[in-house]
């Protein structure tokens, strides 16, 4: 059984949970989850009876080879999605229909309203994100190669940085390097923030040159084909300042006793707590604005959530970013981020990029 075929198994089990019938995967993440189509503008009808791929004749070699035995409905040019959807319901003898509370709009359900009246309409909270939320064997190596990738392209582009190249060249090489060594694109639009712009926790690379400051924070990572990484590092361009120790030292005591923190059991919230409150002892509670980290895998930010208020507990098999900051206006920012692997024993740090401060020194 393939880990495609695992994962609608354990869907079919949800579905029925929530009462209905079958399941109206629209959410093309979802839709890639669960059948290994990386195309968009289909989808998925999940049941107990079968599963079945509604896509159009664009991608009929990519789905002949990217989901081999899957059953498809391939729509003919000039058809609509939901008369197809429709068509495909009614044959089943579907009477109770979950669609996807998340992305199914209105429109959408008015739409299915109106030409299935016969069958009734179950709006469904996350029943795929729920499976989502533990990675597979597959996932987490695909998650190591990704962490693997931002590291060799950080190591390559910090070795090259200058004091006249700007933020926007930074993010530029670091997008050029993570290709070259096999990563289909970086996971976002990494953040390259000097001095007092990294205290703009998501700060939009600039014009603004390297040198003209003593510090700077990166924030990237790199997408292997389907999964992410996420990390995040301050770069020393000059002299260590004392508060720049300080500030460095406090957040990097918070990240290294959350990421201990980790394990089989605790609330996402626990461990958050134990960042923050390592922060606010430190009188710089309020810069930390924001929560611990997140779940990292076909997206950038997925469920579990780190912060407070999230009574969610950590399993086996989940990655999330651990990523403290201290930001303070007019001076800058200091967040450190690597992504954590949750183990029955424990977790594990699947990113491996330097972070003592001292390793943070660009040589001159």
């Amino acid at each position: 059984m393939s880990s495609f075929d695992s994962r609608r198994k354990k869907l079919n089990k949800l579905i029925e949970q929530a009462g209905a019938d079958a399941l109206l995967v629209t959410n093309f993440t979802n839709v890639t989850y669960l059948t290994g189509f990386t195309g968009d503008d289909s989808y998925l009808l999940a049941s107990a009876d079968a599963h079945v791929l509604v896509s159009d004749g664009r991608y009929t070699t990519q789905l002949e080879e990217e989901c081999p035995g899957l059953k498809l409905e391939i729509r003919e040019p000039g058809k609509k999605m939901l008369p197809v959807v429709a068509r495909i319901v009614e044959r089943a003898k579907i009477k109770r229909l979950g669609l996807e509370g998340a992305s199914a709009t209105l429109s959408l359900k008015e739409s299915l309203t109106e030409i299935l009246p016969n069958v009734e309409l179950l709006t469904t909270d996350g029943l795929v994100e729920r499976l989502r939320l533990v990675k597979d064997k597959g996932e987490i190596e695909a998650t190591r190669v990704a962490c693997q990738q931002a590291r060799r392209a950080y190591e390559v582009v910090r070795a090259t940085i200058t004091p006249d190249m700007t933020e926007l060249d930074v993010a530029a090489e670091l997008e050029y390097r993570a290709r070259r060594f096999g990563a289909k694109a970086l996971s976002f639009p990494p953040i390259v923030a000097v001095g007092q712009r990294a205290a703009l926790p998501h700060a939009r690379p600039t014009q603004r040159r390297i040198g003209d400051d003593d510090f700077m924070l990166v924030d990237w990572g790199a997408n292997s084909g389907q999964y992410m990484s996420d990390l995040t590092r301050v770069l020393v361009t000059g002299r260590i300042s004392p508060k720049l120790r300080k500030i460095y030292g406090v957040v990097l005591k918070a990240q290294l006793a959350a990421i201990d923190a980790v394990g089989l059991g605790k609330t996402c919230e626990q461990v958050d707590r134990v960042a923050r409150n390592i922060i606010s002892r430190a009188g710089m509670g309020d810069a930390f604005g924001h929560g611990l980290g997140h779940g990292i895998g076909l997206e950038i930010h997925e469920a579990p959530r780190l912060a407070v208020g999230q009574k969610t507990r950590l399993q086996p098999g989940m990655i999330v970013t651990v990523e403290p900051g201290v930001y303070l206006p007019g001076w800058g920012g200091v967040r450190i981020e690597d992504d954590v692997l949750v183990t029955r024993t424990g977790c594990e740090v699947l990113s491996d990029v330097p972070k003592q401060l001292d390793d943070c020194v660009l040589e001159s």
